[in-house]
């Protein structure tokens, strides 16, 4: 499968410490901009309305060959595709606190799929040491001093 868009900053500010893929439900324009890498997943999240997921503030642009969609909203809420046992595990891991569930890739093969992560958000001064690692194995692969 090709990934078409990642949510980077959300692997940066959460500690993620389960995956899973999901199947979401798209109009056919949206499955044609999907295709075409035309999904910024920053911001976006998942909350659960009536026992039912929904990604919230994912924005899929217009499909550029579209016509006759003068009210279509890209950043409408998408309900999301789960097992019942997939759901009732996110939502009893969503009830303790700090929780969080975000896409972290939108995929694309014959479905259009969206992979999940279940994490806790970072304090600031674990942003700071996650890069201090990067910087320490960036300068040691180089083969620089330390």
């Amino acid at each position: 499968m090709k990934i078409v868009a990642q949510n980077r900053r959300a692997r940066f500010d959460l500690e993620i410490s389960d995956t899973l893929e999901a199947g979401i439900i798209l109009t056919g324009q949206e499955v044609k901009s999907c295709r075409a890498g035309n999904v910024h997943l920053a911001g976006s999240y998942v909350s659960f309305l009536g026992g039912k997921p929904l990604l919230r503030s994912a924005k899929i642009a217009v499909y550029a060959h579209a016509s006759g969609l003068e009210e279509y909203d890209p950043g409408r809420d998408r309900q999301l595709l789960l097992s019942k046992v997939d759901l009732r595990r996110l939502q009893s891991a969503l009830d303790e606190k700090g929780m969080t569930l975000v896409p972290l890739e939108v995929r694309a093969g014959k479905y259009i799929k969206v992979l999940l992560g279940l994490g806790k958000g970072r304090a600031r001064y674990d942003k700071r040491q996650k890069i201090k690692e990067k910087d320490i194995g960036r300068r040691l692969r180089k083969g620089e001093d330390y």
